[in-house]
């Protein structure tokens, strides 16, 4: 874990760049993203969901669950309400009593019944489950130090995946992300992330006025999850370093990645697709001020700079009493688009006069975390993969690159971040200690 290390052991200015990743390369083409065109933008051309309530009948799909907690069961509900013949057959998780209570609500509320035969305990539970031939998809909900690894994995097998955000915590583990994500798209793999707002029928209604000229030019945009303090476990007396991580993960560094990868990523990821670019620096500052548990800060501001001159302000909190923001706003030069995932969103002009609101009333919206596994499942069965696998890895990344310029108190670039070989956590997993976990406590970042 090189935390403190970071720009030392850089190899700077973009050279020798692994995996073939070109560090000036942007994302698909979208110039003109906010100019007015002579002719409209429309759905089709930006490659918009068709927003059905169900996915169509078909092959019958057979999933596995790798990450049997509360989100991972979630992802499940979610996946067999999808649409016909989907089911889920196997599960994986460190600990027996998770993957029990995840076999509990599954057959309680989606009258599912796992065999003990298809149901895998330990570090090497995910292994198990790739090794089914009969399995179709698999839904990846585990802290997200472990998604590169079991990603890659699951492409080599073969498999369709929902995988949640974030997809990667550190520079190596995005690198894993992307050159599986290519390797996935040549094998017609459909890979759905876990950003969700990606599935949020208003935010493709609102991307297609900015596209259309609405705001004008973009100039700017604020990414912002300002929220209170997380759930967190006390540590019991028998519970060794590697337990206790995994049991309040998220709250710990080299598992979660701190709160830009955890909670803000969904904000810089939608910002992202509305510029259609990365930033070329990041220049940002955090702290821990209020956290009574682990060793992430409990606030982050970063500013990201682009090639145009466009900025991104990116913003996260997680302390009890303040005002909460968890919103999206991009600015252009004729308006701003205000998004959130709540039923706010709207187009103001310069001045505030309203330009564009969603019909909720007439028109409801699924909720995006159903559909983005009727996308899956749709994909699939109409035979037109989907692959969010590099966008995903992307969005990552920028949140990485303004979390290390929060903990080394300097400027980061796009190449620096990009070649960099930081890693986060232990290679070897195992129940006993964690490497760093000095006296009951992992130091803080830039704070020893």
């Amino acid at each position: 874990m090189k935390r403190r290390t970071f720009l030392t052991n850089s190899v700077l200015a973009g050279a020798g760049i692994p995996l073939g990743i070109a560090s000036s390369a942007s994302l698909t083409s979208c110039a003109g993203i906010g100019e007015t065109k002579t002719k409209p933008v429309t759905p089709e051309d930006v490659g918009m969901f068709s927003f059905v309530d169900k996915a169509p009948d078909g092959k019958p799909l057979k999933a596995a669950l790798i990450g049997n907690g509360d989100r991972g069961t979630g992802a499940a509900m979610q996946f067999l309400q999808a649409g016909p013949n989907l089911s889920l057959v196997a599960l994986a998780d460190v600990f027996p009593e998770k993957q029990d209570n995840c076999r509990k609500l599954l057959k309680e509320n989606a009258g599912v019944e796992i065999p003990d035969k298809n149901c895998f305990t330990g570090f090497d539970a995910w292994r198990k489950v790739l090794d089914m031939p009969e399995i179709d998809v698999v839904l990846l909900c585990t802290p997200p130090h472990f998604f590169p690894e079991y990603f890659r994995a699951a492409v080599d097998a073969g498999k369709h995946i929902f995988v949640e955000k974030p997809g990667a915590i550190d520079p190596v583990g995005v690198r894993i992300l992307i050159a599986a994500s290519k390797t996935a798209k040549s094998k017609g793999l459909s890979i759905v992330a876990g950003v969700q707002r990606r599935h949020h029928r208003i935010y493709w209604e609102a991307y297609l006025q900015v596209r259309n000229g609405m705001i004008g030019d973009i100039t700017h945009a604020t990414a912002r999850w300002d929220g209170g303090a997380s759930w967190f476990k006390k540590r019991l007396p028998e519970w060794s370093d590697m337990e206790y991580c995994l049991r309040n993960w998220y709250n710990i560094n080299w598992l979660m990645g701190d709160i830009p990868l955890g909670y803000v990523i969904h904000n810089i990821d939608i910002v992202t697709w509305f510029l259609g670019q990365r930033p070329v620096s990041a220049a940002g500052y955090g702290g821990c001020a209020r956290r009574s548990t682990g060793d992430m800060y409990d606030f982050f501001s970063m500013e990201y700079i682009y090639a145009d001159s466009k900025t991104m302000l990116a913003t996260s909190r997680q302390i009890d009493g303040c005002t909460n923001d968890a919103s999206e706003k991009i600015y252009g030069t004729k308006g701003v688009a205000i998004l959130d995932d709540w039923g706010g969103s709207r187009i103001v002009d310069r001045d505030g006069n309203l330009l564009w609101k969603p019909d909720y009333e007439n028109n409801p919206v699924k909720n995006p975390y159903e559909q983005e596994h009727v996308h899956l499942v749709e994909s699939i069965r109409l035979n037109k993969p989907i692959n969010q696998g590099e966008d995903l890895a992307y969005s990552s990344m920028i949140a990485v690159m303004g979390r290390e310029s929060a903990y080394s108190g300097k400027t980061i670039t796009w190449d620096e971040i990009m070649a960099s070989d930081l890693r986060y956590g232990p290679t070897k997993y195992e129940m006993g200690p964690v490497p760093e976990y000095v006296e009951g406590r992992f130091p803080i970042p830039g704070q020893g």
